[in-house]
């Protein structure tokens, strides 16, 4: 009688735990609605490298059921304080000053997430990002395909970029499509600056990125592109993303990745 009521204990006590381990689960894990995380960050800030791990670690989530696509936007204003980032560039200052203005910062800083184009956090804060999810997945979104990915020359990537049609649950405001090249590795041995001495490892680090056009409203968008690479760049070490973002860098409303190395 004893091992009975033991026994049936033991079941209530892991059928607690499973619960309880279930609950503490993210729903973002098990969601297959796209969302795109954007990170400004560079090496030389010594509080990027935790929100460089962080990003690293969603992109591992991403191959395991959720569908995050993430980005590594390397800003160039730290290039003066002791340390030049080598994937630093001034278009990505630019971008993140685009969000400053539209979500009511005063100033940009790193390290600094944004998630669909509309929420913005410290970028290390694996709390705040898990909110931003709970929402960004919820929210409807075009489908997105990327085919055909060829390399020609070694510094020619060609890419079809595909999408469903633009329909009235979007609004009236034609979404601009984005295309963007990053190496899906990068590492750095930092000399001098905040981070000295230290090696850091990047993931999704963006090299290129335009808009090739945008979705008319009611209609779909179809369109082969051309990309001209980094001299030295190894294909195998690349990953292509297109998302669409209503105007003004607006709510990101579709996105995708494909592995170049793999194609």
């Amino acid at each position: 009688m004893r091992t009975s009521l033991l026994s049936t204990l033991a079941i209530f006590a892991v059928a607690a735990w499973v619960w309880v381990r279930a609950a503490e689960t993210p729903r973002y894990l098990v969601s297959h609605n796209p969302v795109l995380v954007e990170l400004f960050t560079s090496e030389g800030c010594s509080s990027c490298p935790p929100a460089d791990a962080l990003l690293s670690k969603f992109d591992r989530q991403s191959r395991t059921g959720a569908e995050i696509v993430v980005l590594s936007e390397h800003v160039d204003y730290w290039n003066d304080l002791g340390w030049k980032d080598p994937y630093s560039s001034h278009v990505y200052s630019d971008r993140q000053n685009i969000y400053a203005g539209r979500l009511g910062l005063s100033s940009v800083y790193t390290p600094q997430m944004v998630v669909d184009g509309t929420i913005e956090f410290v970028g290390s804060s694996a709390r705040s990002a898990n909110d931003a999810f709970a929402w960004a997945f919820s929210a409807p979104k075009i489908p997105i395909q990327l085919s055909s990915i060829t390399l020609e020359h070694p510094d020619i990537l060609r890419a079809h970029i595909e999408t469903e049609a633009l329909t009235d649950s979007f609004g009236g405001l034609d979404p601009e499509v984005y295309v963007a090249v990053a190496l899906d590795h990068a590492e750095s041995e930092v000399s001098r600056g905040e981070n000295g001495g230290h090696r850091l490892a990047h993931t999704a680090v963006v090299r290129t990125l335009f808009k090739i056009g945008s979705v008319q409203h009611g209609q779909s968008f179809a369109q082969d592109v051309q990309l001209k690479l980094e001299p030295g760049t190894d294909p195998h070490n690349l990953r292509l993303i297109a998302f669409l973002q209503q105007p003004h860098q607006g709510r990101v409303i579709g996105a995708a990745v494909q592995s170049v190395g793999m194609n």
